[in-house]
Parts: C-alpha cells; sequence; structure tokens
C-alpha cells in the first residue's frame, strides 16, 4: 500500500531483486562448461533476474517519459497543477540514480571476480 501522505510514491521494479540469472541471450555461465547434459531449470521467487531488472530498467524510462511529458505540459500551460512535474521529475531522477548505483556495484563486483581471477 502506498503512503498517501507522500508525495513521490515507490519506484516500482526494484522492489524484492534478489537471486542470479541470465541476461538477455546470455543464458548464465553453464553455457561455458563441456557438459551437454540439461539441467533442470531453477523454481521459486529467484529464478526471473532479468526479468526483475528488465522490468525495472522500463519502469525508469516510463516514470521518465512521464516527466518530459508534463515538462511540456508546464511549459505550454496545460498542467494545472505544476506540482504533478517536480513529482514525476523527482522520482525519474532518484530511479536513474538507483539504476546508475545498482550499474556501478555490478561493474565492481566484476572487476573485483576478474582481480580475484589473475
Amino acid at each position: 500500500m502506498i503512503n498517501v501522505s507522500s508525495p513521490i510514491g515507490p519506484v516500482g521494479g526494484f522492489s524484492g531483486i534478489e537471486g542470479v540469472g541470465g541476461l538477455g541471450g546470455f543464458k548464465g555461465i553453464g553455457g561455458l562448461s563441456d557438459n551437454t547434459e540439461s539441467t533442470a531449470a531453477p523454481s521459486g521467487p529467484n529464478t526471473d533476474f532479468a526479468g526483475m531488472l528488465a522490468k525495472g530498467i522500463e519502469n525508469v524510462q516510463q516514470a521518465q517519459t512521464k516527466a518530459s511529458d508534463l515538462a511540456v505540459q508546464v511549459a505550454d500551460g496545460t498542467l494545472k497543477d505544476p506540482a504533478q512535474y517536480t513529482m514525476a521529475a523527482t522520482e525519474a531522477s532518484l530511479g536513474l540514480q538507483m539504476t546508475m548505483a545498482i550499474r556501478n556495484k555490478a561493474v565492481e563486483a566484476f572487476q573485483e571476480i576478474m582481480r580475484m581471477q589473475a
């Protein structure tokens, strides 16, 4: 339930990000092994990290599009409450900052793994 007293709602798609799965066409490290036997697909709440990540990025894109549309309405004078634009722009900014933080942590983790192999 969203707190009505809060002017900014939560950024969707990022809550409950758990587990690790493949990204896009990349099916995990299993494709690198010589084992040709098929393994059972994992089941449970942690199975689709890539899907949750894609949904989160899509939600950030939607928030940015909404903020952009509201900015045009503010400039045209057709938006009755300019505070809607301020809230949408803040939500889009926070979503982008969170996306960048997740990306930076993923890059740092990858670099640390590469240092451990050297």
